[in-house]
């Protein structure tokens, strides 16, 4: 051993962050002007990008003008060199310069991310496809696949749930109009396909696979989407390949095919999540699945993050700051490998990480953020790394300028930087006051993405997760060995299926833990806060932040408070029913009735003592619905009535049936929409809940609740309009709406209920003519989200003193109409709505009726 290594040696023994000086930031604001000069190119029209380049150009010629005289002029700067003879009087000039040269240097690095934002943008506005794309032309098109088939996030429009469908980036290369034109071209394009019999087919394209397809062309939805237009496929049958897809993308499909079959045999949880977190195959992910990992913020897990590509590196330089010691850790040393042979072979994973994950703009900066990653972990030196991450943003937002407008792009860089940064200076913090170094480096991780990425999380979620740092915390715990025994299963399936399954298996065991940490950590009730969303909203979250991170450092008796503090943030997460109830008045004591925040649709509960309830309709999404339940107390639900299948009062059925025990499931006799009515059919076969149709006239009786069918008259749904007043038959506009279960209801105390479902107002009229005898009641669940189509006969003859509609924030129907409101107040009713007012519980019955709003 030398004696410069024997000194290198001893400078590692001595700590990771030996002959460090202060953090060279000269790149940041180089890296931040090209940024910042691409996502504001990337928007807006082609003279304003030129216009720009020319100014930064111009003002960056004339800064470096000076600078490049005086170099060429051969004139040597004080204390350069020879010092002449007048060089006390022009001791300030070198600041200057530099000063210059900064400010230079960001000038052109801002022109160069505006004109590569331009180039880019500028092959999306030109040539035949655009073109084609503003006419809504319809053409057949020759499109090279350049990413993986994905499928839209089911949601629900109104009332019907919109189709899932397949979609795809693709580019353009032969466009053949009606009339017979041909087109050769490059454009950039993305692919919607449709439900159809080819759906699986459609899922298995390889990037690079080249189709022909029929398609109608639309623009962009948006002016910084990078694609020149939107093909909408047409036929729905299964794609016409033109083309194989190359050996390199064969090569990387194989290896995640196969790492698909040996984790078929797995739970379904960690059959999902595997092969999203070792490759970002995501296809087999739920919606339930990934609403659980956003809400608790570890969606950085389900999809390829430099956090994998670092794990695997790991293993080659062992634990942070011993790469320069005699005792280095990790797999190099013990193989034989120095530093520069580790270096190479550290390289060589990387580029079979970009293989296997496809070299997409996200994969690429899911390496360079990693190799950040892997430099810290190798070499010690965190703080001179940050030239590194500013020269990797640098690079990457000239190669993909849509990158600087990328939310995953801001947050994995934020989140790079805070590892670099901050959480090594708050994890020396934590060990001098005495944590364990691993959990105070892994607690100091944890808080510092957090805290720079929070405010950038609002801005766009209006949301702030309460248990994102403890769950970070006990999913770290299993990402590193899910994710090598992931790549083990991967390399392995290529060779030897049974022992990639028995790999997979071992590694289902972390990826389960994972799933179940998320899970866990979304049911909480206080798992999210809300907050105000947009930059504004941000902003004040940064000011938040910055003030508890101040006062975490200036505060005395720091060592208490923040026990106090982490014991009030688990009764806020936890929010035990007793303490709630104390503390917000949410649930009232002694309610009867419930009304919950479910946004634009119906859910509503009836208390049928202890904690059992029957449930009227289940709204538009699982997860209002469940967190409404829960906060209600509700486990048992004897009876769930779904009054018609429009996706705003059935989508969020399994949100109801979400450990509880449902003893029926209590449908109208209209199956239409039909795709809605499979949906309930198939999520109560899946639960083991029977399904029975509600019957006119019925009467059904559960403790001191009571409650009679009023409507449909006859078993058919919406004909019952025309047999009972003369209304709309079931082909008419009423459709599914006039075939809504309406029930009358008597709970304890004599409190009166009528729930009317979206009856329109010929079935109102049929109702009431159905029922002349019908009294005045204590609540009305006002039609139809309180549409303007109501009757004013039955709303006289009702009477009710409270009206209650179940709508949702901004909604684009203008519910509930301002006619409806003012017709129920003007029959003396007290209307409230659950978009003001929460979700809303009754209490009482008689002189002794209440209304208690803002739960939920």
């Amino acid at each position: 051993m030398t004696a410069d290594e024997e000194t290198a040696d001893e400078r590692g023994a001595r700590g990771p962050f030996w002959e460090e000086g202060p953090t060279d930031l000269r790149l940041v604001p180089l890296a931040v002007a090209a940024w910042v000069a691409a996502a504001i190119a990337v928007g807006v029209a082609g003279w304003w990008t030129v216009t720009g380049v020319v100014v930064c150009l111009v003002g960056g010629g004339l800064l470096l003008m000076p600078v490049a005289a005086r170099w060429f002029g051969g004139t040597a700067w004080p204390g350069e060199g020879i010092v002449a003879a007048d060089a006390p009087a022009r001791r300030g000039t070198p600041g200057w310069r530099l000063r210059a040269t900064a400010f230079a240097g960001v000038l052109l690095c801002a022109a160069a991310g505006a004109a590569s934002a331009g180039l880019h943008t500028a092959d999306l506005r030109r040539g035949p496809v655009p073109a084609m794309a503003r006419e809504y032309a319809r053409a057949q098109l020759e499109v090279t696949v350049t990413s993986d088939p994905r499928l839209t996030r089911p949601r629900v429009r109104g009332s019907e749930t919109v189709p899932v469908s397949v979609v795809l980036d693709g580019e353009v290369t032969r466009a053949e109009r009606s009339d017979g034109t041909v087109h050769r071209t490059r454009a950039p394009v993305l692919l919607i396909v449709p439900p159809g019999e080819g759906r699986a087919e459609w899922l298995r394209l390889l990037p690079s696979t080249r189709l022909r397809v029929g398609a109608r062309l639309a623009p962009p939805s948006h002016p910084g989407d990078p694609f020149a237009a939107v093909l909408k496929v047409g036929g729905g049958g299964p794609p016409r390949i033109v083309g194989p897809p190359s050996a390199l993308q064969r090569t990387a499909g194989d290896l995640r095919a196969g790492l698909r079959r040996a984790t078929d045999g797995l739970d379904p949880d960690a059959r999902a999540l595997l092969p999203g977190l070792v490759v970002g195959d995501t296809s087999r992910i739920g919606t339930e699945l990934r609403d659980a990992f956003v809400a608790t913020d570890l969606t950085h897990l389900l999809a390829v993050s430099g956090s994998n590509l670092s794990v695997v590196l790991l293993l080659l330089v062992g634990s942070p700051g011993r790469a320069h010691q005699v005792e280095r850790g990790g797999l190099a040393p013990r193989l034989g490998m120095s530093l520069r042979v580790t270096t190479v072979a550290g390289g060589a994973l990387t580029l079979a990480f970009v293989v296997v994950c496809r070299p997409e703009p996200s994969v690429l900066r899911a390496a360079a953020c990693g190799l950040v990653v892997l430099l810290a972990i190798g070499t010690g030196r965190r703080r001179s790394l940050i030239p590194a991450l500013a020269a990797a943003v640098l690079l990457l937002v000239l190669y993909d300028p849509w990158l600087a407008r990328s939310y995953g792009f801001l947050l994995s860089v934020l989140a790079t930087g805070a590892l670099l940064t901050v959480a090594p200076r708050w994890s020396e913090g934590l060990r001098r006051r005495g944590v364990p170094d691993r959990l105070a480096e892994a607690l100091a991780a944890s808080l510092a993405a957090q805290a720079v990425c929070a405010p950038v999380v609002v801005v766009f979620a209006a949301r702030v997760s309460l248990v994102a740092i403890p769950a970070n915390l006990f999913a770290e715990l299993a990402v590193a060995p899910a994710t090598v025994f992931g790549f083990a299963t991967l390399a392995v399936a290529a060779v030897w299926m049974p022992a990639a399954e028995g790999l997979a298996w071992v590694a289902g065991w972390p990826a389960g833990w994972i799933a179940r940490v998320a899970r866990t950590g979304a049911a909480l009730p206080g798992a999210e806060l809300s907050w105000p969303g947009g930059w504004w909203g941000g902003l004040a979250l940064a000011l938040v932040t910055a003030v508890v991170v101040l006062a975490a450092r200036r505060l005395p008796y720091r060592g208490p408070v923040a026990g106090l503090v982490a014991v009030l943030l688990l009764l806020v997460v936890v929010r035990p029913a007793p303490l709630t109830r104390w503390v917000t008045g949410w649930p009232p004591p002694g309610w009867v009735f419930a009304m919950c925040q479910v946004g634009q649709g119906d859910a509503t509960v009836l208390a049928a003592g202890g904690d059992a309830a029957v449930v009227v309709d289940a709204g538009p999404d699982p997860v209002p619905v469940d967190r409404c339940l829960r906060e209600l107390g509700v486990r048992r639900v004897p009876l769930l009535v779904l009054t018609h299948f429009h996706a705003d009062h059935v989508a969020g059925l399994p949100g109801v049936l979400r450990g509880r025990s449902v003893g029926a499931i209590q449908t109208t006799g209209l199956e239409e929409p039909p795709a809605q009515a499979a949906f309930v059919r198939r999520t109560a076969a899946a639960a083991r809940v029977p399904l029975i149709r509600a019957g006119p006239g019925e009467r059904r009786r559960i403790g001191g609740l009571e409650w009679t069918v009023l409507w449909p008259t006859t078993g058919g749904g919406a004909a019952g309009v025309g047999a009972a007043g003369g209304g709309r038959a079931a082909g008419g506009s009423g459709g599914a709406n006039d075939a809504s279960v309406a029930l009358f209801v008597r709970a304890a105390g004599g409190l009166t209920l009528l729930l009317l479902g979206d009856l329109e107002p010929p079935a109102q009229r049929g109702l009431l003519r159905a029922h002349p005898g019908l009294a005045p009641v204590d609540v009305l669940k006002v039609a139809h989200h309180g549409s303007a189509h109501q009757d004013p006969g039955l709303i006289r003859a009702l009477r009710p003193r409270l009206a209650l509609v179940s709508t949702g924030r901004d909604n684009p129907y203008g519910h509930p109409s301002p006619r409806t409101v003012e017709a129920l107040r003007a029959g003396g009713a007290r209307v409230l709505r659950t978009d003001r007012d929460g979700a809303i519980a009754v209490v009482g019955a008689g002189p002794g009726l209440v209304a208690v709003p803002g739960g939920g």
